[in-house]
């Protein structure tokens, strides 16, 4: 019986997203490890002896997901490694992982702690062909572009039985950390002129504190902050629902519940997605567009690469 070590990018985290993005990484670990032990430590917060434990104890440690890997892991580090850290652990396999807006080439400390702690022999799963080519930049090579573990399952067949027209309802989202008062604001009044029923999911700590600052809200039915209360709505057949909004994981949780899904891009990670996977993404600052695309049929058609990702995962099966 293998012992894996799994770094939950979830825990000590105030965005929800996180915890989508652990749902499918877990998903994808139970089957492929299906009568092994798994055990989880932290990646947003300080590494304790525990962690070196479990690691060094362990046949595979993996890390999931999000934006953790920077160009400059010494002044910010979302994975809160440093070198002490890597004199103990060891071979980490990177599943799905993304990095941090766009950069320039990483720095000499960042490539000498992540060679030092990353495996140098098993293949990384990376979100797309950014990261991948980032760590190319400083001799890691052993990387693979699989995507984000949540999008692993929208496949052809599944992206068939989502809506390809628009729904009576939708349900948004805003994002607390990188604000845009105008663009924001049209959103609300577009949605409030295209649907009957608005549902306000706050995936963040401090999005619905940020939608409150915003006009014409009075009639949104604002959901609970979790995970629970937005997969409720999500799954009720009963309710006609289309997704649009600038938070990422939001929108693929949408997908993953067969929801016809607009995203508003504001930074590197929808913009890389809709590059390599055919996301459907449009810039927030293109918002004035938004109306034409939620009044024309369109269809779900993304892109997985699906040899990447079996070609990743059938490592495990032969070891």
């Amino acid at each position: 019986m293998k012992k894996i070590t799994v770094f939950d990018t979830s825990a000590v985290s105030e965005n929800i997203g996180d915890f989508i993005i652990m749902d499918s990484v877990n998903e994808e670990l139970r089957e492929l490890f299906k009568n092994d032990m798994l055990f989880y430590s932290l990646t947003h917060d300080k590494v304790s002896k525990a962690t070196y434990r479990l690691n060094k104890k362990s046949n595979y440690s993996f890390i999931g997901g999000t934006n953790l890997l920077s160009s400059n892991m010494n002044s910010y580090n979302q994975w809160k490694i440093n070198l002490i850290d890597s004199l103990f652990i060891k071979n980490v396999i990177l599943m799905g992982v993304g990095w941090w807006q766009y950069q320039e080439k990483p720095n000499f400390y960042t490539k000498y702690l992540l060679k030092k702690v990353l495996n140098k022999d098993m293949l990384h799963s990376v979100r797309d062909s950014q990261a991948e080519k980032m760590l190319h930049s400083i001799d890691i090579t052993n990387v693979i572009n699989t995507g984000c573990m949540t999008m692993w399952k929208l496949t052809r067949e599944h992206c068939r039985n989502i809506p390809k027209n628009k729904a009576d309802n939708v349900v948004f989202t805003l994002t607390d950390y990188n604000k845009d008062l105008i663009n924001d604001q049209k959103l609300i009044d577009l949605l409030v002129e295209n649907y009957k029923t608005i549902y306000f999911w706050p995936q963040g700590s401090g999005d619905l504190e940020y939608m409150f600052r915003l006009n014409n809200i009075k009639n949104i039915v604002i959901l609970g902050g979790n995970l629970f209360a937005y997969d409720k709505l999500l799954c009720n057949t009963l309710i006609n629902l289309d997704f649009i909004g600038t938070r990422l994981h939001a929108g693929i949780r949408a997908l993953q519940k067969f929801r016809r899904t607009i995203i508003l891009g504001i930074d590197n990670r929808a913009t890389e997605k809709s590059k390599d996977f055919n996301l459907k993404v449009l810039q927030r600052d293109d918002i004035d567009k938004l109306n034409g695309i939620i009044n024309n049929d369109f269809r779900t058609e993304i892109n997985i690469n699906e040899t990447n990702i079996k070609k990743w995962k059938d490592q495990f099966k032969s070891s």
